[in-house]
Order: C-alpha cells, then sequence, then structure tokens
C-alpha cells in the first residue's frame, strides 16, 4: 500500500497511473509532483453510517472517483504533504472498492522535495471514466456495529490526547467512545514525513493483539484511515474503519460516551 518517491518517479509516465494530490487546491497550484490531478478529499467527511446514509455514501464515492478517471486496470497513487490523512483516506477508499493497485505515496510532497525530484505548476485536468467497485465490507463500521460489539472490539481512537479526554470539544459532547484506547495518528509519522519502520510501529501498538477485531476512529474517519494502514503495514487482518467517528458518534445523543 505504499511507493516509495523513487518507484514513484519511474513509473510518473505510465499512461495507467493515475496520481492524485490530496491537498488544497493552494498547495496544489503552487507546486505538485508532474501529472498529478487535484482531489481535495479532506472536503468529503460523511457523518451519516446509517443503512440508509452507507448507501447514498456508496453512490456518491463512486460518482467521485468515476470523476477522477479511475478504472479496474488503473495504477492510483494518492499523496498528502507527508504520508499523511487525507492520501491515507484515499488509499482505503480504493480498498473499500476492492481496488487493488492503490498505494499511497510514502513521505508525501515533503519527501519528493527533499530528494528533488521535478515537479511543476500547470493544472492538470480530470480524464472521468465509470468506476464501480465491489463493496468490502470487512474494513468499515458504522455506529450500530459499533454500539453491538463494544465489548468484543478493540477501538482505536487516533485522535489527540486533549480531544480523547475532553479537554478539546469539536462534537456535542466531549470524551470518547466507551473502551476505546488512545493511540494519537501523529505518532505514525517520521521527522521526515515517511510512515515509520515496523519496530517503532509495533511498539507504539503494543497494547493490540493480533486476535483483536480493530476499529479505528477519529472526527472524520481521516486520521483513522492513517492508523489503518500503519497497522495493515504490522500485518493485522482484521482492521476497520469508523467512517462516521467522533462526528456522528459524539453527535448522536442516543449513543454512550466515556
Amino acid at each position: 500500500m505504499f511507493i516509495t518517491t523513487n518507484d514513484l518517479a519511474k513509473t510518473l509516465e505510465d499512461p495507467n497511473l493515475i496520481l492524485v494530490d490530496t491537498r488544497s487546491y493552494k498547495d496544489y497550484s503552487i507546486k505538485h509532483i508532474p501529472g498529478a490531478v487535484n482531489l481535495d478529499l479532506f472536503s468529503y467527511h460523511w457523518f451519516d453510517t446509517s443503512k440508509e446514509g452507507m448507501k447514498a455514501f456508496d453512490m456518491e464515492m463512486q460518482k467521485l472517483l468515476s470523476y477522477v478517471g479511475i478504472t479496474t486496470e488503473k495504477k492510483v497513487v494518492f499523496y498528502d504533504e507527508v504520508s499523511g490523512m487525507s492520501a491515507a483516506r484515499g488509499v482505503w477508499l480504493l480498498l473499500y472498492f476492492s481496488h487493488s493497485q492503490v498505494y499511497m505515496l510514502d513521505g508525501g510532497m515533503k519527501k519528493w522535495e527533499s530528494e528533488v525530484f521535478p515537479s511543476e505548476t500547470k493544472t492538470n485536468g480530470f480524464k472521468p471514466s465509470k468506476f464501480a467497485g465491489k463493496i468490502n465490507n470487512d474494513i468499515i463500521v458504522g455506529y450500530e456495529y459499533i454500539k453491538k460489539n463494544l465489548d468484543k472490539i478493540k477501538l482505536v481512537d487516533t485522535r489527540s490526547k486533549e480531544e480523547f479526554d475532553g479537554t478539546i470539544i469539536r462534537a456535542a459532547r466531549s470524551g470518547h467512545i466507551p473502551n476505546a484506547i488512545n493511540i494519537d495518528w501523529n505518532n505514525n509519522i517520521r521527522e521526515d514525513g515517511t510512515m515509520k519502520d515496523n519496530q517503532s510501529l509495533s511498539e507504539l501498538y503494543q497494547q493490540i493483539s493480533q486476535d483483536n477485531e480493530i476499529v479505528t476512529y477519529c472526527q472524520g474517519g481521516y486520521r483513522a484511515a492513517n492508523s489503518f494502514l500503519a497497522l495493515k503495514k504490522l500485518g493485522f487482518k482484521n482492521i476497520k474503519v469508523y467512517l462516521g467517528s467522533w462526528g456522528e458518534w459524539g453527535n448522536r445523543l442516543d449513543l454512550p460516551v466515556a
């Protein structure tokens, strides 16, 4: 799920490559990797994981991915400023639609620039297609599933300590989902912007067993996607992202909080 800057540089001319810059258009317009299109994925939060909400999510995301030009045979690389949360969300999203050829640029634009690879400023347009992926329900959950399985799953809250303990309030209620442990997603990343090595990640996630069913969440499912990739990198199999995250859970008064 990760591609190095060197390997990406060798494949920039591949006609089957779709390179997606997930940063803001402002950052993209200043400088980006040659050939990249811009899709600010942070604009697409989703806080309704009811059955009706998920049907709408599936439809809207397939429209979005079609607009970008993704098809079954395309190799898709998402990148961020570092190995960040928006690029991770893109990777997770395509895995959700069972698209196997998807990667995050390890280190993002920061590492690309530090190694003096070429960049450009011109905007690259989308080449729309018809994207239709097969839903992979093994990597996603909604609020109902968590509510029913609170005592069975290992919840990883990837937000800051202050959000977790309620010092910072970003919903109708403060705190976290009961039984969750707090491992800030920022700890997944090295200073150079790349994902940490497996030994460092293993120490970070030592409270979690390979036997656990793991659910990551944050405020809107972006930081959670980054920790999803970190755990996948470590070889964990049974990992899901709570799409609605605290943006949904913390605003539903019928759900328990700690």
